[in-house]
């Protein structure tokens, strides 16, 4: 009886998280009781919070601070461990009263051993193969100890079974007497301790799988913000070295621009200096003949006298006959010179040094040309592209073109479930579903024909939620994934729908020269507008908005980064120049590595 005491008393000292004997025990709010260490563990599981869930009984504890060592300890529970690591632990096998030391255990017999024993049982043929430990390895808990617990109902009945249903051990009498009925699946112990070493490897398996998984995770993140940082360190390199160049350079243009100036000006000076001196020249040469005309007292009778008057009077009536002066030319001259400005190169009350620019890593002619119809970032990375001939285009985040799928379909949209079944829009407004390997689905929808509806577009939100929209009925429809008719419609005022894009609990609607958010009823909430210009929506990786305005006509794309409230928050590429194709008809994604694309008819963008 008191060897059956003992057995309840140790197991009764287990923590039931790590099945070892109880170190620094916490009692929670329920009364259980676990090591500190483990409640460390399953507080930092639950997401580091201040409620602690119980792992037996579920019931939550506050923890003060997220602290653990601020529960209270179980002081009768920590003394009565402290007692029994005292105690000796005596021969179980000895008949006689008087027990001596146990020094092995034997892990098959399930018995503490003497000196005595243990030398018999080591001679015993049958006992060879049986795995013994040490009591000063066991006491140092370098191995821990295999053995059956014993059965409450029979206390000298080790429990031997576990019922599979009822997920309780139970002694051979307690099998018979209450899980002997159908239903009951009834194995040995040792069987079921088999089985759940297997499921806990398999576990730590998929765990370590998992965490491997996560820690790559980490160090593409590593890598990916040691790439931002040399870019950083870089970037800020040339802007200093920049800087003084600009010094040097601004010094040196300073001269230059200087001496551009008196050459332009001077030119025209001299030349204003030179017309200046010809009518001054002219104004003497009247003032001297008139005077020596006018101012004469006699009138000129001899023959010399005349034939030099003559003389004077032809010259002053040479001077008279000659046109009044032309103020066009000086004028023109002064127009000239008034020309030459100097225009500050600044921007922002600051000298611009330059600009931080994005880099284009790929500029890809598309297979298929002038037949593009949409794209959407797949869950792998990639991007796929939907040709209206037919077929939709995988292209990687390096614009290497690596698949090709559904090849006779004509795609006007394409789309992903949260499940990766695929969504595909075709030409004439079906809504198709595929299986991740492109198997075609048996699920109709009721859409609107071309006829109908005119041409369409698609998008999938977050509930997964098939929204189609049209330009001739100017409405968008919604779907549910089932199939079969539309869950609502949404009438759209104002342009028709050109794209559509799921954002959050908005629609994205691009109707050329206006970008519109609407909510689920339709409410316009913002809007965004630019005259002369095409406008395209996406939705970036950090949630917020993507808009290219694309200047058609002179082949001009600029990709900025907006709000939910299309409020401006970044420029992100700059009137870059594209390949201007003959069908204004734009898709702008990104990529989930963060490359922005932006694809024409004709080719793929992908900035970086």
């Amino acid at each position: 009886m008191a060897e059956a005491l003992k057995n309840v008393i140790t197991q009764s000292l287990e923590c039931p998280v790590c099945l070892n004997t109880f170190t620094d025990p916490k009692i929670l709010s329920c009364s259980h009781t676990y090591c500190k260490a483990c409640l460390d563990n399953v507080l930092e599981c639950n997401g580091h919070g201040q409620m602690l869930r119980c792992p037996v009984c579920r019931a939550e504890t506050q923890v003060p601070n997220q602290d653990v060592s601020k529960l209270p300890t179980n002081l009768a529970l920590k003394s009565l461990i402290e007692d029994v690591k005292n105690q000796h632990q005596f021969c179980t096998n000895c008949k006689s009263e008087d027990k001596p030391h146990a020094v092995v255990y034997c892990q098959d017999c399930g018995k503490y051993l003497c000196i005595t024993c243990h030398n018999a049982h080591s001679l015993w043929q049958d006992f060879i193969s049986h795995e013994v430990l040490a009591m000063s390895e066991i006491e140092l808990g370098k191995v821990s100890v295999r053995r059956y617990r014993k059965c409450k109902k029979h206390p000298k009945k080790d429990e031997e079974c576990f019922c599979s249903d009822c997920r309780r051990f139970a002694c051979f009498r307690c099998v018979v007497m209450e899980h002997k009925d159908d239903g009951h699946r009834v194995i040995e112990a040792a069987d079921y301790e088999s089985s759940h070493l297997k499921s806990i490897n398999d576990l730590k398996s998929k765990a370590d799988k998992k965490r491997s998984c996560f820690q790559k995770y980490v160090k593409f993140i590593n890598d990916q913000k040691e790439r931002v940082s040399n870019v950083k360190k870089q970037c800020t390199d040339d802007i200093n070295e920049a800087f003084e160049e600009s010094v040097q350079q601004l010094t040196e243009k300073k001269e230059i621009l200087i001496g551009e100036v008196k050459v332009k000006t001077e030119g025209v000076e001299k030349e204003l200096d030179e017309m200046k001196k010809s009518a001054q020249e002219h104004i003497t040469h009247l003032t001297t003949i008139a005077d020596v005309l006018t101012n004469r007292t006699k009138i000129p009778l001899d023959m010399d006298a005349l034939a030099a008057h003559d003389t004077l009077c032809q010259n002053l009536q040479e001077s008279l006959n000659q046109e009044d002066p032309d103020y066009k030319r000086p004028m023109q001259l002064s127009k000239k010179g008034n020309s030459v400005t100097f225009k500050r190169n600044v921007g922002m009350g600051e000298l611009t040094l330059g600009k931080i620019v994005n880099a284009v890593a790929k500029n890809i002619a598309l297979p298929t040309k002038r037949r593009i119809n949409s794209m959407v970032s797949t869950p792998d990375g990639r991007m796929a592209v939907g040709c209206h001939t037919g077929g939709v285009e995988i292209f990687s985040a390096d614009g290497q073109l690596q698949q090709t799928v559904l090849k006779d379909v004509g795609i006007l949209g394409v789309g992903l479930l949260s499940d990766d079944r695929h969504v595909i829009l075709d030409r004439s407004n079906n809504i198709i579903l595929y299986t991740l390997e492109y198997t075609k689905l048996n699920v109709m929808f009721e859409t609107l024909s071309y006829d109908e509806g005119g041409i369409a577009n698609l998008t999938v939100d977050g509930d997964d939620q098939i929204y189609v929209s049209y330009r001739k009925a100017r409405k968008i429809q919604v779907f549910s994934p089932a199939g079969g008719k539309a869950i609502r419609e949404i009438l759209c005022d104002g342009d028709p729908p050109v794209q559509i894009t799921s954002y959050n609990d908005y629609t994205i609607i691009a109707s050329w020269e206006t970008i519109r958010l609407i909510d689920k009823q339709g409410v316009l909430k913002y809007k965004l507008a630019k005259l002369g210009c095409f406008l395209f929506a996406a939705v970036s990786k950090w949630n917020t908005i993507l808009i290219a305005t694309v200047k058609h006509d002179e082949g001009l794309v600029s990709i900025d980064e907006y709000t939910s409230a299309l409020k401006h928050v970044q420029n992100l590429v700059i009137n870059y120049k594209i390949e201007k194709p003959e069908v204004h008809w734009y898709n702008l994604q990104q990529y989930r590595s963060g490359e922005i694309t932006l694809c024409t008819p004709d080719r793929l963008y992908i900035f970086h």
